[in-house]
């Protein structure tokens, strides 16, 4: 579904004041650690590095990448060149003074750009990988434009990663992960107007109000094959990294799960999808 102009245009300037305030929070924040980060913990989760594979000499564009920490964990496993892209300047501000007390300014580049218009405010015409995080897809009004966006920066004989939390958990109400109580096809946005962040419920805030949309799965895959990338897996995976229910629990490997002897269900996903070179 695409949105009008006007209603896209809202939702950007309302969503980039909530995420902008919310910058500070998120840098200073124990979820985040970037002391710990700048001692040399990398970000990037086990399965997202088996996936990607080897990234040395590689190119790489991060989009949406709020504060860098992802974008700069793949420049310190080798790539030769990353790019971040976000639209709060905030944001963008923070990753680069950690690319510059890390010692990586001169492999990373962070550009304020809306994702829509990333074509035009990334440096370079197309990278070997396009990267994007998780909790990215949910805070965009239109994944077909996105795909088409992200799909045009894939060089020949590149590729599109993405992961993300798996859009089925979404029909779970907070407080419980085996009660349906949403539904699964919702073609409105979602309009919250709540104060705090995930990294801290109780944080003061004014710039509350935050548009988003539940994707589906299909839509999503159908939106990158549309786009012109061939689809090499789609993975489904039955952890996530944090707390998203309170019956999920932390394991050993630092993932989330629910308890054993529990049905078990797709908490997050991943896909790549290749240019033919």
């Amino acid at each position: 579904m695409t949105i009008g102009s006007e209603h896209s245009e809202e939702w950007i300037a309302a969503n980039r004041a909530m995420w902008d305030e919310r910058v500070p929070v998120h840098a200073a924040s124990a979820m985040y650690d970037q002391d710990g980060f700048r001692a040399g913990r990398d970000d990037i989760r086990g399965f997202e590095a088996a996936e990607v594979g080897d990234v040395t000499g590689k190119r790489l564009l991060h989009l949406q990448c709020h504060m860098g920490q992802d974008t700069l964990s793949w420049a310190r496993r080798g790539a030769a060149k990353v790019v971040g892209l976000d639209f709060s300047k905030p944001a963008v501000d923070v990753a680069r003074g950690l690319a510059a007390d890390i010692g990586l300014a001169d492999r990373a580049e962070f550009v304020v750009a809306d994702v829509y218009e990333a074509a035009s405010a990334v440096p370079d015409a197309d990278y070997d990988i396009v990267y994007t995080g998780i909790g990215a897809l949910y805070w965009l009004p239109d994944i077909w434009r996105w795909a088409e966006t992200a799909a045009s920066l894939v060089a020949p004989g590149g590729f599109l990663y993405l992961t993300e939390f798996h859009p089925f958990t979404h029909v779970f109400g907070f407080d419980n992960a085996t009660r349906v109580v949403e539904d699964y096809f919702r073609p409105d946005p979602v309009v919250t107007d709540e104060p705090g962040s995930y990294v801290d419920f109780e944080a003061e805030t004014v710039d509350n109000l935050s548009f988003a949309r539940l994707h589906t799965l299909g839509d999503i895959v159908s939106a990158v094959i549309r786009a012109g990338l061939r689809l090499e897996f789609l993975h489904e995976h039955d952890v996530t990294v944090f707390q998203q229910f309170p019956e999920l629990v932390k394991g050993e490997d630092g993932y989330f799960r629910l308890p054993e002897g529990q049905p078990r269900l797709p908490l997050m996903y991943s896909l790549k999808a290749s240019r033919p070179a």
